[in-house]
This record gives C-alpha cells, sequence and structure tokens, in this order.
C-alpha cells in the first residue's frame, strides 16, 4: 500500500510557484468561440447596450510580441525581477536606515550609490536584451503580405489596438511632410506596392503600379502583418510564409490544392497539401472578393492549442458547409509548390496555433545567482549574530563603566562597513566579459552565414557548466533537412557512388556517368508534361534533370556507368542478361513509383522535381542521374526516358496504393504503352514488410540483399526495398473489382481496403535497395558522442515519424549499435500507455524498484484486458529462428526510450502517468519523443527540469521550437534556415550544433568554474576583513569602534582586493581549451557542482577566519610587547592597524594567486596591483598635512615604513596564514592529484603534446573495440566524411554486422525485431493523395467495360522483368567499349 502523502499548505505552494513573468502576463482565458462576418453586418448581439462592441467579439491584432517590457513595465518589472536577490534587498535596507538619524552613520548618499550602480548596470543589460528582442520582433511584424482593398470592401469585423513597444516608444516612427501632388515625386516609394487583376491577362500574370486612380478597384494591396485583421482576404505567394491562421478560397493549383512546409510547426520535413473550401473556390480573384454579392460568415470554434484539429463552418447561400485542418493555412507554415493562395484570415496575433504553443518570455535566474541568496543570508546572519553580541555586551559594559565616563563609548552606535555590493558590481562585469568571451571565439564562428555565437542573456553563462540534459529538436538542429543519395544494392550487387563535390546543381548529370551518348539520348515525342507554365524542351533535346532544393548531390558510381553501358548491349540469352533486367528494372521502379510532379525551368529548360517528401525527390534525382530521368505525367499517363530505349516509355498509371505507417509500404499498378500492353506492381517499402511477400526462390538474392540492408542500416542510412511483379490481365480485372468494392464500402472501408492491397502485393520478385541519408548537420555524430561521454543525457522532441526518428538516433550515435530500444505506442488498439510503461519497468528494469515507489498506487493499475493479453512479448520469426537471438533486452548498449505523441499526451496527462514516465525515461540513455506538438515539447522539459531538479538546456531552430527553449534552463537557438523565432527566444545563438559542444565543455567549464571561485574567493576576502574588525571588539570594549582607518575599509573591496578577484573571474582556466575538447568526461565537475557549493562556502568562510587570527594577533601582540618608535613612546591605533592591513591585502592577493590555475600576465597584474594601491594610497594620504585636510593619519609613514615590525610581520603574517592552503595543495598535487591537476602538469611539462592526437592513439590501442566502432565511434575517431562532415571524399567502410546486436521492442504489442534502417517520409491520406485516387476510380469506372488493350500473339509475355531489353541490333562498334574506361 502506497504511504499517504501529506498536502502543503495552499499559501505555501502559491509562494513556491509565484514568478514575476505572472503578475504582467496577459491572461487571455481559454477564449470563445467566434463568427467572422464577410460582406454582412454584424447582428445586434455583438453590441452591448451602448452600441459598443462586446469583449469577447473584438479579435486580438495580429502583432506578436515575444519582448519582456514595454515603456510602463520596464521600470517595476525590472526592479522586482532584480530584488529577487536578497543582497539587493539587504543594501536596499541599509540605504534606507541611513535616512534616519538613529541609525545613520554615514552619507546616506554615498550608500545609495553602489546600489544604484548595481542596479542601473542590471537595468541597461536588460533593456538591451530586449531591445533586440523588439527589433527582432518588429522584423517580423513588418513583412509585408498581400490584403484586399477597395473602396467597396469594408471588413466588418472589429480588432483591438496595437500594443505600444518598447522600441516605438523611444524611438516614434516620423511623420511625413505633406507632398504636392503635382510634383512628379509625389508617389512615395515607401508606399506599399498595388497589384491589380486583368481579365485580359492570363491567370497568374499581374501588374503593379503605384497609386492612382484605379485605386477604387479591387486590387491586392502589400499591407505589414501586424495590420492584417480577422476577416481580411489575403492572397499569399509561391515561397512566402503564412501570416495569419487563413481559410483557404482558392489556389492556382489544379483542383483548388496548396502544398505547405510544416516543419516550424511539427518538425516534418514532407510538404503537406491543403484544399480549399468547396464552398469558396470561386473567389479567385480581388474582384470576387470584394464582391458585394459574396456574402458568408464563418463560425469558428475558440482558439486552441492543438495544432491538428479545426473545427469550423462556412455559412452561405443559406447552407452550411464544414472546415477541417486540411482546409486551413496555419500561421508558421511556408505555401510552397504552388503559384498562390487566396484565402480569408480567421485568427490572427496571439490566438494563433503556432503563438498559442509558445509561452511568454521567462525572466531566467542563473543557477549559481539562485545558490548565492543562501550564501548570503548566512553572511547577514553572521553579521547580524555579531551586532548582537556586541549590542549586548557593550550594553553591559556601559551600564558598569558609562558612570566612569568610559571614553570609548563615544560613537558607540556605529556598524562596520560591509561593501559587498562591489561584490556584485565585479560579478555583473564578469558576466558581460563571459559573453564576450563567447561573441569572440572563432572556434564558434561559422564561415558559411558568417554566424558567430552571440549571448543574448549575459548572466546564464555559469549555467553551461552545469548542464545535465539536454533537450533537442531534430530537423534543421541536427539535420540539414535534405537528402542525399548515398548508395544502393541491385540484384546482389552494391553500388557504393562516387566521391564528388557539393553544389553541382547547375551541372550535367551526363558528364560524370554516361557511358555513351546513349545514355542520355531522348524521345521523339514532343508530348511532354509539366507543373510549369514555362517552355519546355524540344523533343529531340537532351532532358536534364535539376535537382530539387531538398537534395544536395547527385548520384555517381564507376562501376554502374560500366554495367549500365555493359546492360544497354546486352543481348537476349547473354550472361548479363539477368543483371541487366535488374538495373532496368530497380530504376524504373525508382522513377515511376512515386507522386513526384515535374516543373520546367523556363531559363534552362531543365526539369526540375517536387516533391511532398525529401525521400522521393532524393530517388527519382538518382534514378534521373543514371538515365532514368522521369519526364512527368500527362493525366494519368507516366514518360520515362530511359538508356535502354531511344523513345520515352509511356506507362499508363491505373492504381496507387499509398504509403501508411501501418502498411510500410508503396505500390503503384501500371500499363505499359507498347504492343504488349504488360501490367506492372511497382512496390518500395520496408524490407520487413517486402521480405515476406516475396515470391519462393532466390534465396541467395535474399541473404545477399539483407546483408546490404544492415550494412547501410549500420551506417545510419535510411533504406527501402524494391520489387515488383508482373500482373496476368484476367487476375488484374478480378482484383480491380474487388479493389472497387473495398474502396466504396460502407463499414471497415480501410481493413477492406488493406486486405485488397495486400491480396494483390504477393509473389513479389525482389529488385533491390537503396540508401539514403537524411543529411546531418556537420559534426553531429561526434558532438553527441562527446555529450553521452561527459554525463549529459540527451532527449530528442521531432515532430517526424517513428521510424525517421529511430533513424536520426542511429546516424547521429544517439542509439548505440547494439542498443536496446523501447516503443510506447498511443492508440485505441494494443495495450494502454500506462500498461505499456509498466510492462518496460519489469522486462527490462525489474530490480529498480521504480514499480515500489509512492506515485504507483496498486489500485490505479489497471487490470489486463483480454485485448492485452492477447500481445506477449515475443520474437517476430521468420522460417523458425528468432531475428534478435537469445538475450533480448540485454544487449550491452543500454536502453533508449522512444515515445509517440499520442502516448505521450497520455503519460502526462496525471502525476502517476508523468512519474512512471520520468523514472522510465531517466533509467534509459536517451529518449526520443517523436510526432510531438511544441506544447508537448515544453512539458517534457518541465517534466524533467521540476521532477528531477536538475539543469536543463534545450536547443532548436524552429518557431516549434519556442516553447520549449524558453522552458529549459538554458535555451539555445540555432540560426539556421527556419527564421528567428528560436534566435529571437534563445539566451544563446550558434550556428550549429556541433558548436554547442564547445559552448558547454569551455565557455560553460571556464565560466562556472571562474564564477564559483571567484565567489567564494570573495566571501573569503571580506570575512578576513570583518573577522579581524570583530577581533578588535575583544579590546575595545565591543564598542564597534572600527580598528582601520576607515578609508581603508571603504576601499577595501574598491581597489585593494578587487584585481585578484576580478582576475580569476575573467582570466582563469582550469585547464585549457583543447583539453577540455579532448576529454569530455572533464564535464563532470561542473555537473557535480565542483565550484559552488555551500560546503565550498564554508571552507572559504574558515579559511578566512582562519588567517584572521594570525594577521590580527601576530600583529597585536608584536605592536604590544615593546614600542617600534625610536623616542620610546607608545605606538598609535592605526599605527599597527596599517601593517595588519598591509598583511591583509598581501595575505589575500596571494591567496587569490594561490587559487588561480593559469598564471597569465593579467593574473600577475591582477595580483600586485592591489598591493602598489595600497602603498601608494598610504604614502600620499599619510602626507596630507592639516591644512588641507584633516586626517587621522597624517604623519602615520614617518613611524610606519621606518619600523622593522612593519617589515618583519609582512612575510611572517602571509606565510602562517597561507601555510593550511599552501600544505593542502602541494599534498592534494603531491599525493592525490586529480584529472585537472595531472593534465595541468602534462600541459605544463609537454607545451607541444597535442592531447587529442595523444589520447585517441592511446584509447585505439587500449579499448576494445567492436564490429561497428571503426564507423560508428563513441567519441574521438571522426566519423567516415562521407556521412557528416563537409569533406566527401571518403567512401563508407564496409563489413557484414549480425543483426542480433540491436534489440527492438514495441511494449503496444510486445513484438521484438531488427531494425534495418527503413524510413519514408510521407503525407498520409493527404489532399492531394485523396484527389489523385478520386481521378483513379473515376477513369477505372469510365473504362472498366472497354475492349482490353490487343495483345501481340507471337511474342511470349516475359515474367522476369517488367520492361524488356533494347531490341536486337547490329553489333556494337567497337569505340564504343573505350567508353567504359
Amino acid at each position: 500500500m502506497a504511504k499517504r502523502r501529506f498536502a502543503s499548505p495552499p499559501w505555501w505552494n502559491k509562494l513556491l510557484s509565484f514568478n514575476v513573468e505572472s503578475l504582467f502576463a496577459r491572461n487571455r482565458g481559454l477564449g470563445t468561440p467566434r463568427t467572422v462576418f464577410f460582406h454582412q453586418i454584424l447582428p445586434a448581439h455583438f453590441f452591448d447596450h451602448k452600441g459598443r462592441p462586446k469583449k469577447e467579439n473584438v479579435y486580438s491584432t495580429n502583432q506578436v510580441i515575444t519582448s519582456k517590457y514595454t515603456i510602463i513595465t520596464f521600470l517595476p518589472r525590472n526592479l522586482l525581477e532584480q530584488f529577487r536577490r536578497v543582497a539587493n534587498i539587504f543594501f536596499l535596507f541599509i540605504a534606507v536606515l541611513q535616512f534616519l538619524p538613529e541609525f545613520s552613520t554615514i552619507s546616506p548618499g554615498l550608500v545609495l550609490i553602489p546600489i544604484l550602480i548595481v542596479l542601473s548596470i542590471t537595468a541597461i543589460k536588460d533593456g538591451y536584451e530586449d531591445i533586440k528582442r523588439h527589433q527582432s520582433d518588429r522584423r517580423v511584424n513588418h513583412s509585408q503580405v498581400r490584403v484586399l482593398s477597395s473602396l467597396n470592401w469594408v471588413n466588418p469585423n472589429v480588432t483591438g489596438s496595437k500594443s505600444r513597444t518598447f522600441v516605438r516608444g523611444i524611438l516614434p516612427k516620423g511623420r511625413s511632410k505633406r507632398k504636392n501632388v503635382n510634383s512628379p515625386d509625389a508617389i512615395d516609394v515607401e508606399a506599399p506596392g498595388i497589384e491589380f487583376e486583368h481579365e485580359s491577362m492570363r491567370e497568374g500574370q499581374h501588374h503593379t503600379f503605384g497609386p492612382d486612380e484605379r485605386m477604387s478597384q479591387p486590387h491586392w494591396k502589400k499591407s505589414l502583418w501586424e495590420d492584417v485583421h480577422v476577416g481580411d482576404f489575403v492572397k499569399i505567394m509561391n515561397n512566402e510564409p503564412i501570416p495569419a491562421d487563413v481559410l483557404i478560397c482558392a489556389t492556382s493549383e489544379e483542383e483548388n490544392v496548396a502544398f505547405v512546409e510544416t516543419k516550424n510547426l511539427d518538425g516534418e520535413t514532407n510538404l503537406k497539401s491543403r484544399n480549399a473550401s468547396p464552398a469558396l473556390t470561386d473567389l479567385r480573384t480581388a474582384q470576387d472578393c470584394a464582391g458585394t454579392h459574396n456574402a458568408f460568415s464563418v463560425e469558428c470554434d475558440r482558439p486552441d492549442i492543438n495544432m491538428y484539429r479545426f473545427h469550423a463552418a462556412i455559412s452561405r447561400n443559406g447552407q452550411k458547409s464544414p472546415v477541417d485542418l486540411q482546409m486551413v493555412l496555419l500561421r508558421g507554415t511556408i505555401l510552397r509548390n504552388t503559384e498562390w493562395a487566396i484565402g480569408v484570415v480567421l485568427f490572427t496575433g496571439v490566438d494563433t496555433r503556432i503563438v498559442l504553443n509558445s509561452g511568454a518570455t521567462p525572466s531566467k535566474r542563473s543557477k549559481v545567482e539562485r545558490q548565492i541568496n543562501p550564501q548570503v543570508l548566512i553572511n547577514l546572519a553572521l553579521l547580524g549574530l555579531m551586532a548582537t553580541v556586541c549590542g549586548i555586551a557593550s550594553s553591559k559594559i556601559e551600564e558598569q563603566l558609562y558612570p566612569e565616563g568610559a571614553p570609548w563609548l563615544y560613537g558607540d552606535n556605529s556598524n562596520t562597513d560591509n561593501p559587498k555590493l562591489n561584490g556584485l558590481i565585479t560579478w555583473a562585469f564578469a558576466l558581460i566579459t563571459f559573453a564576450l568571451f563567447i561573441y569572440f571565439d572563432y572556434e564558434m564562428f561559422y564561415k558559411k552565414t558568417n554566424q558567430p555565437a552571440v549571448a543574448r542573456s549575459y548572466n546564464l553563462s555559469d549555467d553551461l557548466g552545469q548542464i545535465q540534459y539536454i533537450f533537442s529538436d531534430k530537423t534543421g538542429t541536427l539535420t540539414q533537412n535534405s537528402m542525399v543519395f548515398r548508395e544502393c544494392s541491385i540484384g546482389g550487387s552494391v553500388y557504393h557512388g562516387d566521391p564528388q563535390v557539393e553544389g553541382v546543381d547547375g551541372e550535367n548529370p551526363s558528364e560524370s556517368n554516361k557511358p555513351d551518348d546513349e545514355l542520355r539520348n531522348t524521345s521523339h515525342d514532343s508530348s511532354y508534361a509539366s507543373t510549369s507554365n514555362g517552355p519546355t524542351p524540344s523533343s529531340t533535346s537532351t532532358a536534364v534533370a535539376k535537382p530539387s532544393s531538398g537534395v544536395l548531390k547527385r548520384f555517381s558510381d564507376r562501376q554502374l556507368s560500366k554495367d549500365l553501358a555493359c546492360a544497354i548491349d546486352a543481348e537476349p540469352g547473354s550472361e548479363n542478361e539477368a543483371h541487366a533486367r535488374a538495373l532496368n528494372g530497380f530504376f524504373s521502379v525508382l522513377a515511376l513509383c512515386h507522386t513526384v510532379l515535374t516543373a520546367v525551368d523556363s531559363q534552362t529548360g531543365a526539369i526540375e522535381y517536387k516533391s511532398q517528401s525529401p525521400d522521393e525527390a532524393a530517388l527519382v534525382q538518382a534514378a534521373a542521374d543514371v538515365g532514368f530521368i522521369f519526364r512527368g505525367r500527362d493525366k494519368e499517363i507516366l514518360m520515362l526516358q530511359t538508356p535502354f530505349s531511344k523513345e520515352v516509355e509511356r506507362y499508363e498509371l491505373l492504381h496507387i496504393l499509398e504509403f501508411t505507417s501501418a502498411r510500410k509500404r508503396m505500390s503503384i499498378i501500371v500499363r505499359k504503352r507498347d504492343e504488349d500492353a504488360r501490367l506492372f506492381l511497382l512496390t518500395k517499402g520496408a524490407d520487413s514488410v517486402i521480405f515476406e511477400r516475396l515470391k519462393p526462390g532466390a534465396d541467395e538474392l535474399k541473404r545477399t540483399t539483407e546483408e546490404h540492408l544492415d550494412e547501410f542500416a549500420n551506417a545510419g542510412l535510411r533504406t527501402l526495398t524494391l520489387a515488383y511483379r508482373v500482373i496476368a490481365e484476367d487476375e488484374y480485372e478480378a482484383w480491380s473489382e474487388r479493389y472497387h468494392e473495398a474502396t466504396v464500402a460502407l463499414e471497415d472501408r480501410e481493413t477492406a481496403i488493406e486486405a485488397a492491397c495486400d491480396e494483390m502485393e504477393r509473389d513479389l520478385r525482389i529488385l533491390g535497395a537503396t540508401a539514403i541519408e537524411d543529411r546531418l548537420q556537420d559534426g553531429v555524430p561526434e558532438a553527441i558522442a562527446d555529450l553521452k561521454l561527459a554525463g549529459i543525457k540527451i532527449w530528442v522532441a521531432t515532430g517526424d515519424k517513428l521510424e525517421t526518428a529511430i533513424a536520426i538516433g542511429h546516424s547521429t550515435n544517439l542509439i548505440a549499435d547494439d542498443a536496446n530500444i523501447i516503443i510506447i505506442r498511443g492508440g485505441d488498439t494494443g495495450r494502454s500507455v500506462f500498461q505499456q510503461m509498466v510492462q518496460a519497468v519489469e522486462d527490462f528494469f525489474p530490480d529498480s524498484g521504480i514499480l515500489d515507489a509512492d506515485f504507483i498506487v496498486d489500485e490505479a493499475k489497471p487490470p489486463i484486458s483480454d485485448a492485452s493479453r492477447t500481445y506477449p512479448m515475443r520474437r517476430l520469426s521468420t522460417g523458425g529462428t528468432s531475428i534478435v537471438g537469445e538475450g533480448n533486452g540485454k544487449r550491452p548498449g543500454g536502453y533508449v526510450l522512444v515515445i509517440d505523441g499520442t502516448a505521450l499526451g497520455f503519460a502526462l496527462s496525471d502525476d502517476q502517468n508523468k512519474q512512471l514516465l520520468l523514472r522510465l525515461g531517466t533509467r534509459c540513455d536517451g529518449v526520443i519523443c517523436c510526432r510531438v506538438s511544441p506544447l508537448q515539447k515544453a512539458l517534457v522539459v518541465k517534466l524533467v527540469k521540476d521532477g528531477l531538479h536538475v539543469m536543463t538546456l534545450a536547443i532548436g531552430d524552429g518557431a516549434n521550437d519556442v516553447s520549449m527553449i524558453q522552458a529549459a534552463d538554458v535555451g539555445v537557438g540555432i540560426a539556421g534556415e527556419e527564421g528567428l523565432q528560436a534566435v529571437n527566444s534563445s539566451d544563446y545563438v550558434i550556428a550549429q550544433f556541433r558548436f554547442l559542444k564547445r559552448l558547454l565543455f569551455v565557455h560553460g567549464h571556464w565560466s562556472y568554474a571562474r564564477n564559483g571561485t571567484m565567489i567564494v574567493n570573495f566571501f573569503y576576502k571580506n570575512i578576513v576583513c570583518v573577522a579581524a574588525l570583530w577581533w578588535f571588539q575583544f579590546y575595545c570594549g565591543w564598542s564597534s569602534a572600527y580598528a582601520f582607518e576607515y578609508t581603508y575599509l571603504l576601499y577595501w573591496n574598491s581597489f585593494w582586493t578587487l584585481a585578484p578577484v576580478f582576475g580569476i573571474g575573467l582570466f582563469d582556466r582550469i585547464v585549457d581549451a583543447d583539453i577540455l575538447m579532448a576529454f569530455p568526461e572533464l564535464y563532470r565537475y561542473g555537473r557535480e557542482r565542483t565550484w559552488f557549493t555551500m560546503k565550498l562556502f564554508f571552507i572559504y568562510a574558515l579559511d578566512g577566519v582562519i588567517q584572521s587570527v594570525s594577521l590580527y594577533f601576530i600583529i597585536t601582540y608584536t605592536y604590544f610587547t615593546t614600542t617600534a618608535r625610536f623616542d620610546g613612546y607608545s605606538i598609535q591605533l592605526y599605527e599597527y592597524t596599517t601593517t595588519m592591513v598591509f598583511a591583509a591585502v598581501l595575505v589575500v592577493s596571494f591567496f587569490n594567486g594561490l587559487n588561480t590555475n593559469v598564471w597569465t600576465g593579467w593574473v600577475f597584474f591582477a595580483v600586485f596591483v592591489g598591493i602598489i594601491f595600497v602603498t601608494l594610497y598610504t604614502l600620499v594620504y599619510d602626507s596630507i598635512s592639516p591644512g588641507w585636510s584633516v586626517t587621522h593619519v597624517y604623519g602615520n609613514n614617518h613611524f610606519l615604513f621606518t619600523s622593522a615590525y612593519f617589515w618583519l610581520c609582512q612575510p611572517l603574517c602571509v606565510a602562517i596564514a597561507l601555510l593550511p592552503r599552501y600544505l593542502y595543495r602541494a599534498l592534494q598535487f603531491g599525493y592525490a592529484p586529480g584529472d585537472l591537476e595531472l593534465l595541468r602538469y602534462i600541459r605544463k611539462t609537454q607545451p607541444d603534446l597535442d592531447m587529442a592526437t595523444a589520447l585517441r592513439h592511446d584509447r585505439s590501442e587500449r579499448a576494445p573495440r567492436t564490429s561497428l566502432s571503426k564507423f560508428r565511434p563513441s567519441s574521438r575517431m571522426s566519423r567516415p566524411a562521407s556521412i557528416s562532415s563537409e569533406e566527401d571524399n571518403i567512401p563508407l567502410e564496409r563489413r557484414i554486422t549480425d543483426p542480433r546486436r540491436m534489440s527492438r521492442t514495441d511494449m503496444s504489442t510486445g513484438v521484438c525485431s531488427v531494425h534495418r534502417g527503413f524510413d519514408f517520409a510521407a503525407e498520409e491520406g493527404g489532399v492531394a493523395m485523396r484527389r489523385m485516387q478520386s481521378n483513379l476510380s473515376e477513369r477505372w469506372q469510365s473504362n472498366r467495360h472497354l475492349p482490353l488493350p490487343s495483345q501481340s500473339p507471337k511474342r511470349k509475355t516475359s515474367i522476369r522483368i517488367f520492361s524488356t531489353l533494347r531490341r536486337k541490333k547490329p553489333p556494337t562498334p567497337k569505340t564504343d567499349d573505350t567508353q567504359d574506361g
């Protein structure tokens, strides 16, 4: 039975949850459903009794502000943030007391100056950071979009006023002077363009004019994003971002389809198809939109954070039409492959989905800053205790001795000086300097984009050295969102591809890999299909396929070129015939089995492929690179140019058996338009589903292909398996009837369709496999391997599907070669999410005690239902042999948890599921969250941050990462290609993920060590001073009199001892940067909080007390024994205490120097400058005669510097005071040196030794290497450049690996399987696919009763390959053979 948990009182929970942001955040509530009107008058119930619009009917502006401050809130909010520091509150309290005569000791103005300096410096820094945010907001809000404008068009919907921002308030926009309308310069060149549409023009052509008399006509006017209102008509052009949540009315494409890129929202790289609302497709021009007869309204649900649901309805002409997410363009997406789209704005600004998923900009404080508060409280408690003791003792003494006229009672109400505010100034200045060090670090400068590393929040630098968890996005952060076709296996032969240079977009691929001119011969057919309105290539010209934007390279392979040349000339019955057919079939499947569209470059005439999926674009491009050029489609006719035929081959597309995550395959059925008119099924998909559908036989080819697939998967590549079959005509006719019945079934339609597809996708013949690289950012695998070595756990949160996430996990070293993958899925079938997590704990962590924890309530465990009992843990077997082998789930590579967004939603639904997920995730080496929303990313970060109380860092580059970046202790934005949203919300900006390693290992390490050491040294040196004053109280009747002359106290922190601490804070290095980069394990010192703990604080405090004892008592009793003067008179107080000041300054300076790890010129200067200052000050100050100013030490130097006691006390006190620390350091270095001490010694004795090279060589000799270690290193050895680095001239290493090494367990079904790298990105059930399926269905129904195509009875149909070899021709001239070389 679980223990009873006692709830905390509500006021305590409220106090703990208080934050400054909550006072200034605008709580808009849940929002209300809305109705947006077009060409209609607002109904009466929209207004109150005074005729004013009701609050719920006033919509927010499209202005989005990510900054923290405004003109009004800057001062109060910034002061509240600063007074979260206990030290600031204390010194403000002291300053206030100085205004009261009873407590005043010095001028109140002097006390206020330091606190005002600290507050001003911090406010200036915070204001500067926020001005940068405002400037970024301004760039976004001042982006332009085309909005409908006309004298007859008025938007009836009411929108609120825009906010007055910080920048707008300080720098108001100047008013332009009135222009003379008769002047030729009257047209304002700054005014937005006006776009008119003319019926005489062809669709897609526009004309832009300045403002003229035609302004009254309906037109499109460029307007700022922040001026877009709910109810506006907008026109978005190709490659433009969407300014708000927009309902599509019409697009330039057939059937009003639009394609959008959503990676800023969900991280997915493939394009999504959207379609216009059928009720609004007639609104295609500005004239149509402005027509008053086109009145309608849209009823919308309340603003919602769910990015995958949208409910609305259109009311027009008395009829209602539904609206779902497929008809809406969300803010943050980008229009692609669509010339234009017209829509109406439904939600703006803070009501849009992307903004609702982003939180308010938080006010972050570093962990060191939060830890300082209790230490400051301890200091204040000690001071209070000392003051209390002094007060009680002084009171008793005064009671007894005051009647006797004790002279020391004069001024007994004075207190000691406690000038720690200078420490706050030093600390703040050090943080700013750390930011400059990061900015000027050339190792973190990205030359390609001229982007340096930038610190946007100066006060979080020490947190960089204490990170324990990293949460990373995938797309754009770990990957480049670009695909590279790396290699392929065809008919048992593997082709690795030739090394080549990137950026050859304009290069003709035929120059590199054609064996002869026949590889690029085109047909004499003039028909050509394209999505472009530009000119088409001539029928006799060579077709060139231009790589799309998502494809980095062309594919070429010298051996493949030779084999293709031989295949072209292969005769039927020759030994090359089988491989020739395999080559022809393989690349024909790549070039035909897809949904890619083609476009023609109007300038060069080159073909460009436009695909929703970057995978498909890479596959089709690779086929084109070797000569199989997809020439486009004319309705259902696919055209293919191959090196095996001088004519363009034509295939009639009959059916598309589309790809889904469950099917893991895509197939098409085509009829070749030739004399045979044969039918083919072309299939590509996962090896697990293709191999189980292969025709018996060809075991050797299957085994070889499996070996190649294992090799590709071990290289972290995304694999696809290709197969085909020839379909008999009568079989197809019968099947097509059954398939049609399944598509129109009213019950279990999906099940019927899947059964029909499975029936056809049988007896396949394997052709080969492909391997595509989802190109990683440079250095990502090495960076992740080193971060893991540093003890940092990495969680990846992405919107991509599960297979993609796992593939990236392998390629980035997040998932080790011999790791065990635990998969948690959501859904209505199989085990519940809770049961899956419980089962995972029982199977893989039975001794962890997780299920015995208090948060797991026995009654809450759901019973195992019959449905779940049907999914016992089992191994996936083929032919009786277990794929994963024995010891499943006990691999030495640790565990990685993979959980999808649906399951994550259930896991985050209540505390019990949260705690179970947290405990399970922390037991694993890494966690991958796939298909997650932006809000779920933030919730995962908060789960770990609040549940484990650890330091977290989030890194991303898109708008979907903003909430995650804001939720983490440290947010890092990557200045990439997905806009500036992540950068604007981040604390640090870098250009690439690999720079994160240096940011943490070097700058984070140095900053934390410097800051921590500087703070404890600052406390120490003040304790030395205050303790010396305290010992004096024993001899002054507890009168609180100063032992030192007051100015020495006043300048103690300002001049005498400031520089040494400042030198540590700026210039100390625990070890050099190259050593920190070479030894990631050293980062544990930061994670374990080595340099700033309460224990360390008390050690330094004790050091200060011990040193003050030697300083005070040795000097005091030395001077009190025998007078130091030549005339025999007794010494004055300030004569011997000035000696004490000199000794204290020497001790503190040398003690700080002793704590410095690297002595540079700056450190020498910092250590000795305070000593020089106090010496010069004493010489000058003691020489000021009373005629200039009355001082208490005039002439003191005459006795001080001539005294032997002064010169003998300095070395004696310094030696005795520093002896304990010196002995400790000497013993530690001599008998128990740590890693840092050893490495510093090696660097000192062998300054020319390359640590990284020596370490790599040493580990390569000592560490046992697994079969995969050569390819995927744990840390040191660079990953082969062909995968992850900029150099692509090193081929991949090839080896055969036992697939039993890897374990993959799906907890929802209990199935264990091997992962061979399958991954394919495609939109499932998208609008474009549905339209294509509808067209094919209509065509099939119209042709079902037509006679079958005639077949030649003289030719026997081959069932080995769907494309025959070239007809027999005269022998190839000998000169052709010379081309092979």
